[in-house]
Formats: structure tokens, C-alpha cells, sequence
């Protein structure tokens, strides 16, 4: 079934209906003329008939579950959908972006759908290709924006670890500065006690060798002393 866009007015109903209508107007002449021109300027005109577009005709055969899907392709956001409606021998060729239908050509010509298919197909890919470069930049960008996090936490952590070492090693120099010092110090007192011992050892070996000498020491006589004890001998 294709879809007209045009067509009588009278063609939509029953046909007493239409006949009804031509004699009314027959038959009452003088009733319109007696509304005069006024009235006839005023009278609302006829809504148009709904015409309903290719678009509307596919998502209501969908809702249906009146059609049957023979081809489908995805390019990122972007796809095309050969369908076919069984009861009607026709082909459906859309155009789609995030399942919302973009283009539909209705056609009752396997090879003019299929032709329009592929077109289709070929669209979605280009049409695609932004959005696929900008998918897999943010996934770029996200993959490094994490890895600047992960070196920045872990350049944190090495400069804290330094910090920590810079620390320790100030504490441990001045400890082996203060020891160093220390031992100086302690260098100094051991010579000094070193010498104390070796003045008291000499002075003992002394006294222990004057201890051990049987003979007596005996005072020596004053010098002046001497001749005065001479001339009294004489």
C-alpha cells in the first residue's frame, strides 16, 4: 500500500452521505442566500486531511510488530535498518541516530532498497566518524588525566619518602657528629688517663725498687759542717 497525498474530499465517505449533502444544498438555495455574504465569509473552511509521513507510517507499523528486520547496521550513534512489511510486499530503508529515526524511504522495489540501504549504511559510517574520534579522545584524555593522578600521588609519595630520608640523615650526621665529638673527647681523657697511669707506675717501680734495696741510704753530711768537726778533733 503506498501512501497518496491527495485525493477528494467526498472519497472518504459513504456515498448516501455524499448524495444527502448535494441535495441539502439543492434544495435550500434562499436559506443561504439569507445569511448573505457575511455569514458566508465567516463560515470556518474545511480541515485538510492528515497526511501522515514516512516517519510516522514506519513507528506505527513498528509498534504494530508489523514488520520484519532483514538488515541493521551500527557506526557509533548512527545506524541504518532495511525492514519489510510482509503484508504489504514493502521496504522500509531508515536512517537512525541514538534509535531515533532520521530519513525513511518507502519503496516497493527489493534492489531500489537495497541500493538506498547500503547508501545508508555507508552515511552512518561518515556520519559516525566524529563521534567515534570524539569517543575514543575522551577515553584518551580520561586514561591520562588518571595516569597524571597516579604520577602526581605518586610523585607526592617520593617526595615525601625524600623528605622523610633528608630527615633521617640530618638526625643520624648530628649523631655522628655529636659521636665523633664524643669519641675526640673521650680520645682525650684516655691519653691523659694513659699518661696518669704510666707517671703513678713509674713512681711505684720506684718506690718498690728503693723497698727492695737492703742497703741503708744514709743522709749525706752538710759541707760546712765538716771542718768545724776537724778542728775540734785536734
Amino acid at each position: 500500500m503506498r501512501e497518496t497525498s491527495g485525493g477528494t474530499v467526498f472519497a472518504r465517505y459513504p456515498r448516501g452521505a455524499a448524495l444527502l449533502a448535494v441535495a441539502m444544498i439543492v434544495v435550500a438555495p434562499s436559506a443561504l442566500a439569507a445569511r448573505g455574504d457575511r455569514t458566508a465569509t465567516t463560515e470556518p473552511a474545511k480541515a485538510a486531511p492528515v497526511v501522515r509521513n514516512t516517519v510516522d507510517e514506519l513507528k506505527q507499523l513498528m509498534d504494530a510488530q508489523q514488520l520484519t528486520e532483514l538488515r541493521t547496521t551500527y557506526n557509533g550513534n548512527y545506524g541504518a535498518s532495511l525492514l519489510f512489511n510482509a503484508n504489504t510486499l514493502t521496504y522500509y530503508v531508515a536512517l537512525f541516530q541514538e534509535k531515533n529515526f532520521w530519513r525513511v524511504i518507502k519503496t516497493d522495489a527489493v534492489d531500489n532498497a537495497e541500493r538506498v540501504y547500503r547508501t545508508f549504511a555507508q552515511q552512518s559510517e561518515q556520519l559516525a566518524q566524529v563521534y567515534i574520534d570524539t569517543t575514543r579522545l575522551e577515553a584518551g584524555k580520561r586514561y591520562t588525566e588518571r595516569l597524571v593522578a597516579y604520577n602526581e600521588e605518586r610523585l607526592r609519595t617520593l617526595q615525601q619518602e625524600m623528605e622523610q630520608q633528608q630527615a633521617q640523615s640530618a638526625q643520624v650526621s648530628a649523631a655522628l657528629q655529636q659521636a665523633q665529638q664524643q669519641a675526640v673527647s673521650l680520645s682525650t681523657d684516655v691519653q691523659s688517663t694513659n699518661s696518669q697511669l704510666d707517671a703513678l707506675q713509674r713512681r711505684i717501680q720506684i718506690l718498690q725498687a728503693e723497698q727492695g734495696n737492703p742497703e741503708l741510704s744514709l743522709p749525706k753530711p752538710d759541707a760546712a759542717a765538716a771542718p768545724a768537726a776537724a778542728s775540734d778533733g785536734r
